[in-house]
This record gives C-alpha cells, structure tokens and sequence, in this order.
C-alpha cells in the first residue's frame, strides 16, 4: 500500500491563492484549490479566469533601490508563479513593470489547470475546517458569509476599508493634439500619455471634482474608510487644493517633447494591454458617478470626447487584526493549519499578496509534511512583510501596508552615496539571503 500523498485547501485563485497552490504542488503537495467565480463573482471581478487584476495593470517599479523592486527580484529568485507571468507577459511602462492582464490571467489559469497535483473545485465557499490544513485567499471581497465564518469560529474579528479602481479610456479617443507621449525626467522609454494644464484649468477641474456626485454605498456599512494607497482622487483632492499637485497630477519632470513646455499640472495615462489600444488614468481611482466621471473627466485637456471603456469603480475591502491573530509564517497562531494570504493579512498590493501566497503556501505544504515553517526574516522584504503582519508587531490601529525598507531590518554598517547606494546595498543582502533560503529549502 502506497503512502497518501500529503494534502492542503486553497480558498481563492487570487494572485496569493494561485500562488500559494503552485508552491505548494510544486514541493509535491496534493492541492485543492476553491474558487468561487464563474459562478459568483464579486462587484470588482468580471473575468472566469484566475489572477485577475482588478486595479492597475502596473506592478510599480522594478528598481532595486525600490523596496518593491526587491520584493519582485526575491520572488523571481524563488521560481514565482506570479512573478513568471508578469515577465512573461510585459508591456512598456518606463522602469515600472506593467502587464498585458488578460494574457496575465491566462497565462496563470493555464499553469494551475494543468498543474498535475493541483484539482480546482468551483463555487463559493462558506465554511473552513480547522482540522484540514487550508489557506484563505479570499482577498478583501470575501463573501459576507466565509467573512463571517471566519470571524465567528477562529474568533478572528475583522476590519473593512474601501478602495477604488481607475477609469479605462480607448487610445483613439484622445486627443493626441493636446496630449503627448512622454516619461518623467526622460527616464525610460515615452510609455505614457501626459495631459497637461495651465492653471485655470486645473483650478476648473478641482473645483468640479470635489463637488462632484459621489456613488451611494451599498455595503456592510456606510463609513467609508480609505486606504492611504488607494485613494479615491475626489477624497484625495479635498484633503486640499495642491494636493493632487504632489500627487498624481505632479508636473516635475514632464516636459512637451516638441516644445519643451513644462505645465502646471499633468494627468498622465498607462498602457492596458501590449496593442496599446487602452490605458487607465494613473491614479484616479474614484467612487464618483458614472455620469459625473463623464463629466469631471472630460475636463482634462485631451480627453474632452474621451471613450471610457471602463469607469471607476468601488468596492469594499476586508483584512484581519493581523498582528494580534498571526504567525509569521502566516498561519493562526491557534490553529496552526489555518493559514492566510492575500489582502485579508493587512499586505497592500500585488507583488505583497504575492509574497504572502508564495510564504503561506510553502509553509503549509511543510506543515503537512510534519515539517518546520521556514523564516525569511525581516532582512529580506518578503520575511519583513511576513513579520509586520505577525505578532511580532503588534499595534493598537493596525493598517495594512505596502512593500517598503522601513520595515526591513537595517544595515548594520554606514554606506556612502546616499539614500539610493544604501537601498541597493540592502537589496544586495536581501537578495543574498534568498539565495541561502532557497538552498537550504532545497
């Protein structure tokens, strides 16, 4: 009689759901993975197929004086399933690495269908076994009922905030005459399209979208709570009349390409797909009306007769008290075989979704061998993520948070050159420390 071969759940092939089953198949793991669309989908998802990208196409930067830079180079080191359709599946986007998301989301639908250890099951679920090694990756729109399963049987609690999703224009609709290609201080090719402004007509546009019609909510509850690094622009505008001038209408370092204008305020626009025939409004994330959208939108210079193929939309996020309720391997702390990843941890972000996937699931694919969970440590950015979310980090007003080097440990030693020479250092022994890790796995 042959031995069983070990076996985890997967709830949710989200970015960190697919991850998360990919590693663990990939160590010989029995997986099977839940996911709950094409049969119910949330108010952010319209697509049957896995990973699906439902806020920006861009993955930020790949710099390594990035901390995100970082983040993405250990998870390529680590053989990322994520990471490998990103590359795979790239459009022009400057020294950000952004994605085609439809071939994005195929490619990684067609990894884990035919994935020999890896069995999908589809429609929703509602309740967990807490004797059954599992990992949820239900992502910030868990369904109301799994929300409150999980609250009420690991007597978890949980938080919600809202987050928004940018406008999609057709290229041909843009007034090119008006609108030009260029990038930020020359840096990079010209992948995005800028729309400048003179100063009245930047103090028209804020003045219609901060008085502009906001949609009515339709959720748990009406408080709407926004996320520092999803900002619907209207909120972001009131906090101040030049505060999208530091933000996303920052003119430095845009200039005209043929008449070396520089401008007042710029609104620029990033690619959608590889052919180029769509882009989204960087950093409008927004929760106005369609119709207002129409209206305020249509005021930047260039996009008066603009398509939108898609407008913004909002939707509501969930996530743990994580530092009260997590290991650092991700799993509860009660219930060891219960692991999370995802947004529900309190990461922000694609690549750190990713990263709690790729964490959450090599170490329940070790837990159901009856091995050790492994440690990257806060010396690297996917141990320094794993552990702001743990208990080591335990805090009265818990926030969720993105990719950065303030929580990853410091150099013990001075380097010379600045803020950037001392970024890249670190990055240097992150990315050493991943080597080591992966040996060691192996």
């Amino acid at each position: 009689m042959t031995n069983k071969k070990p076996h985890i759940n997967v709830i949710g092939a989200g970015l960190a759901g697919c991850e998360a089953a990919y590693q663990a198949a990939n160590r010989g793991v029995s997986v099977t993975l839940y996911e709950m669309k094409p049969e119910k989908y949330t108010p952010a998802h319209h697509s049957p197929k896995f990973a699906e990208l439902v806020c920006s196409n861009s993955l930020r930067s790949d710099e390594l004086s990035n901390a995100i830079g970082v983040l993405k180079q250990e998870l390529r080191n680590m053989s990322s399933l994520i990471m490998e359709a990103a590359d795979n599946n790239k459009v022009a986007a400057g020294s950000a690495l952004a994605v085609d998301r439809e071939k994005f989301s195929s490619y990684i639908t067609e990894k884990i269908s035919n994935h020999p250890n890896i069995e999908i099951s589809y429609g929703e679920v509602t309740e967990i076994s807490p004797d059954e090694i599992t990992v949820i990756a239900t992502g910030p729109l868990t369904s109301d009922a799994l929300a409150k399963h999980i609250s009420e049987k690991f007597e978890l609690g949980s938080l919600h905030f809202y987050d928004a999703a940018a406008p999609i224009v057709d290229f041909e609709s843009i007034d090119m005459s008006k609108a030009f290609f260029a990038s930020r201080y020359n840096k990079g090719d010209a992948d995005y399209i800028n729309c400048p402004m003179n100063e009245t007509e930047y103090k028209n546009f804020y003045n219609a979208l901060i008085t502009a019609k906001e949609a009515d909510l339709h959720d748990i509850d009406n408080e709407l709570t926004v996320f520092e690094g999803c900002m619907p622009v209207e909120v972001m505008a009131k906090r101040g009349y030049e505060t999208l001038l530091f933000g996303p209408l920052k003119p430095v370092g845009i200039e005209n390409p043929v008449t070396k204008e520089t401008y007042y305020a710029v609104v620029q626009l990033r690619k959608e797909n590889n052919d180029g025939t769509m882009y989204n409004i960087v950093g409008f994330q927004t929760h106005l009306t369609f119709p207002e959208q129409k209206r305020v939108f249509s005021m930047i210079p260039g996009l008066e007769n603009a398509s939108f193929l898609r407008y913004g939309v909002m939707h509501r996020n969930t996530y743990l008290n994580s530092p009260s309720v997590l290991s650092y391997d991700y799993s509860l702390v009660k219930n060891p075989n219960v692991f999370f990843a995802g947004q529900m941890t309190g990461v922000e972000g694609y690549i750190e979704s990713t990263s709690s996937g790729f964490v959450a699931g090599i170490n329940a694919s070790r837990r159901a061998k009856g091995l050790d969970s492994i440690d990257f440590t806060t010396k690297t950015v996917i141990g320094a993520l794993s552990h702001y979310v743990s208990t080591g980090n335990v805090c009265k007003n818990f926030q969720p948070m993105n990719a950065n080097f303030g929580i990853v440990s410091p150099l013990d030693h001075k380097v010379k050159g600045g803020k950037k020479a001392r970024n890249e250092e670190i990055a240097k022994r992150a990315l050493a420390y991943i080597d080591e890790i992966k040996e060691n796995i192996r």
